[in-house]
């Protein structure tokens, strides 16, 4: 039991479980599955489908995280993506052809790896420190994704596009299909080749490493172009459940849901360690509670209190130091409750 309480991924785990199960009491609903036309309907559908956007940022924003670097763009990333996208859709002869699309897509996603790159080179080459320079583009970004657009909002009409977002394969989302695989990617990765070890080992002390031979510039480099690529990809999945480019809505406050999400999944802020079933597991809680606070009825302007002061109760409890602190009460009172231990006994010897 010991050893299943000490698992990192325990309080993330039992935190989700948590609020499924008080959504399930409050309303029976929540866990219904109904099948339409051999799809999956659900709020639980909904959850994980709405979570793809989230997924990609997050997943990048660990990687950056375990090498002690932070990422402040990926939002803006995410509006210069889907403006790219959006925009070669709306000005192409036909918006609703397949090859016209998979185009648009391929040039969001390579859009994110060269804002990834441009964030890499500032930090790796030119030693900015990560919070100002993923703060240039944060702030650049925007203004960028509104020049490509020409400052409105890019509406198409596309149903291949939107069936990024929209669409189902074989009765579940295809965005859940997305997250999945950018999960087992980064895992596999990560987990299965060297470059996890190195990405911690970076992390952990960038100069030792360095010392050992490790080239720790490259494996910073690595993980904001990473980051840059799936923020990319997170801004096709949101311009395609819209079908349209907003550059000042796309990925508003994402950054900080990214973070938050990889510090419930149990990864140090101060890099080393990390774990990418934590981040998905922390992903799913911050859509679980936005999921919560909309059936709750709370008005917009209400709902960050009582989603910070719900993050704050599920972070307090995977404290490590009030775990510790409930372990030494408790190891007091049974050493109160213990009853006397007896005086051990010789038997003596007398000698006649």
């Amino acid at each position: 039991m010991a050893r299943v309480l000490g698992h990192r991924l325990f309080w993330p785990v039992a935190a989700l479980l948590a609020l499924v199960v008080l959504n399930a009491a409050v309303r029976p609903g929540f866990v219904r599955i109904t099948v339409r036309d051999g799809h999956l309907y659900g709020a639980l559908v909904d959850i994980l489908r709405q979570s793809a956007p989230l997924m990609m940022v997050a997943l990048g924003m660990t990687l950056v995280i375990a090498t002690r670097g932070i990422d402040l763009s990926v939002g803006a990333v995410m509006a210069v993506s889907g403006a790219v996208a959006l925009t070669f859709i709306d000005r192409s002869a036909d918006p609703g052809a397949l090859g016209t699309v998979l185009v648009a897509i391929a040039a969001g996603v390579a859009v994110g790896v060269v804002l990834g790159t441009w964030n890499g080179f500032l930090v790796t080459v030119f030693g900015v420190q990560p919070i100002v320079a993923t703060l240039v583009l944060m702030l650049a970004g925007r203004g960028v994704a509104l020049l490509i657009t020409g400052g409105f909002i890019t509406t198409v009409v596309s149903p291949p596009y939107k069936f990024v977002a929209s669409g189902f394969l074989l009765g579940l989302p295809f965005a859940l299909f997305l997250s999945a695989a950018a999960i087992a990617v980064v895992a596999i990765v990560q987990r299965r080749t060297a470059l996890g070890l190195l990405t911690e080992a970076v992390g952990i002390n960038p100069e030792a490493s360095r010392l050992a031979g490790v080239r720790s510039q490259g494996i910073v480099f690595t993980a904001y172009v990473a980051s840059g690529a799936l923020a990319g990809l997170a801004g096709i999945l949101y311009s395609s459940n819209i079908m349209a480019a907003d550059a000042n809505a796309a990925g508003e406050f994402i950054e900080l849901y990214a973070i938050l999400a990889v510090v419930l999944g149990r990864t140090s802020l101060l890099g080393g360690k990390f774990s990418i079933a934590g981040t998905a597991v922390g992903v799913l809680i911050i859509q679980t509670l936005q999921s919560t606070v909309l059936f709750l009825g709370v008005s917009s302007a209400q709902s960050p209190v009582f989603f910070a002061f719900v993050v704050v109760v599920v972070v307090v409890v995977q404290s490590p130091q009030l775990h510790r602190r409930l372990s030494r009460l408790s190891g007091r009172r049974r050493g109160r409750t213990a009853p006397p231990a007896q005086p051990a006994t010789r038997d003596l010897e007398v000698s006649a």
